[in-house]
């Protein structure tokens, strides 16, 4: 089953999924095609050139066995190259699910669908950050 949404002048046919890893927000665009997977409009082996981040992208298309079937548009900003590539990650599995699905199952078992909800911790008064303390004297 493929649900559409309705976008002015972008495509009458993409699906839409968001998806957040510690300050990065990525907002994903799926619509049928050969597989192209474009990033900030590049390339994504240009934007990510560690293979693990390659590898946390891909996760979701593999884990379906969509890889060849749907193009990918990601926009994504805020946080460092490894949290954009998990907000990435976690956009195309959303998106996939609402894409069809009957791909939530497998989605489910790879833990894709599962936002990471580690953050940086605040700093709290009285301390140099979120836990280290002053340095103590003796004198």
């Amino acid at each position: 089953m493929v649900t559409a949404t309705k976008t002015a002048g972008k495509g009458k046919n993409d699906i839409l999924g968001t998806g957040r890893r510690k300050t990065a927000v990525a907002r994903v665009r799926i619509r049928p095609g050969n597989g192209t997977i474009t990033i900030n409009n590049r390339k994504f082996e240009e934007f990510f050139v560690r293979e693990q981040d390659r590898g946390n992208l891909l996760a979701p298309l593999e884990a379906t066995g969509q890889r060849e079937t749907v193009d990918v548009i990601i926009t994504v900003h805020g946080g460092g190259i490894t949290g954009q590539a998990g907000a990435c990650k976690l956009g195309i599995a959303r998106a996939l699910k609402r894409f069809d699905t009957a791909l939530e199952d497998a989605l489910r078992q790879g833990h894709l669908l599962t936002r990471d909800s580690r953050m940086k911790e605040r700093k709290k008064y009285g301390l140099r950050g979120a836990r280290r303390g002053t340095q103590f004297s003796k004198r």
